[in-house]
């Protein structure tokens, strides 16, 4: 954040179910779920709202990347350009609709939270897969990814999110996005592969790709040096 501080305000989000944040429960909200994508993409604008910022330059990493296209979709005035890096546009999951009545069982409500809390013996092994080199990763890092687990609620605010999630189709509305749009992917990357952001460079109306090889799918973590040199060259850029 301090380097990006240097061509503006930073402004760093936790979404729901994620980081330090709050995890609000069903009982303890009233209207729109705010696990769900369409109401993430509204938090983002309300938070702008709340900080007087009229327009942001969007950086979304991973499923981050997939609520800020819907936020520009939803907002296009409110975006002025857009940071996706090993965005999931074409990967995007969400729980299928024959299987919903399943997971709202009363039976589920209480397996799912168990299920997502046996998840973190294999979080870790989906971190190396991130990485291209694994042997990079510090305990400090890994330390860093254990610190939400420790939030209130953190398993069941997790299985909320599953069960709001459902398919979004955002590539049938790419074109519709008119600002200025960094794809940025790291050629390693195994999540992601890069060869989504390769098309979705090409299908964005004023897009470019930026590749940063021997990388994997965090670049901000893995490669920051060739990540911050990227985003700060295209911020600056900006009219």
């Amino acid at each position: 954040m301090a380097p990006l501080a240097d061509v503006g305000t930073v402004i760093a989000l936790d979404r729901p179910a994620f980081g330090l944040t709050e995890r609000p429960m069903p009982d303890e909200w009233s209207g729109q779920n705010p696990y769900s994508r369409e109401a993430q993409a509204d938090l983002t604008v309300a938070l702008m709202d709340e900080l007087g910022v009229e327009k942001a330059v969007l950086i979304g990493h991973s499923a981050g990347g997939t609520i800020a296209v819907l936020t520009a979709l939803r907002y296009p005035e409110r975006v002025q350009a857009l940071v996706l890096e090993d965005a999931a546009i074409y990967q995007q999951g969400g729980t299928p609709g024959w299987l919903r009545p399943l997971l709202l069982t009363p039976q589920m409500s209480r397996v799912g939270p168990l299920m997502v809390r046996s998840s973190v013996s294999w979080g870790e092994a989906v971190i190396r897969t991130a990485w291209n080199d694994p042997n990079k990763i510090t305990m400090e890092l890994v330390s860093g990814y254990r610190k939400p687990l420790q939030a209130e609620n953190w398993d069941r605010a997790l299985w909320e999110l599953i069960l709001a999630s459902h398919p979004l189709d955002l590539e049938a509305h790419l074109g519709d996005i008119s600002v200025p749009t960094l794809v940025i992917t790291g050629e390693g990357d195994r999540i992601v592969p890069s060869d989504q952001s390769v098309r979705l460079e090409a299908e964005l109306p004023n897009a470019e790709l930026v590749v940063i090889p021997v990388c994997g799918h965090v670049p901000h973590e893995e490669c920051p040096g060739p990540f911050l040199s990227a985003v700060t060259d295209f911020v600056g850029d900006l009219p």
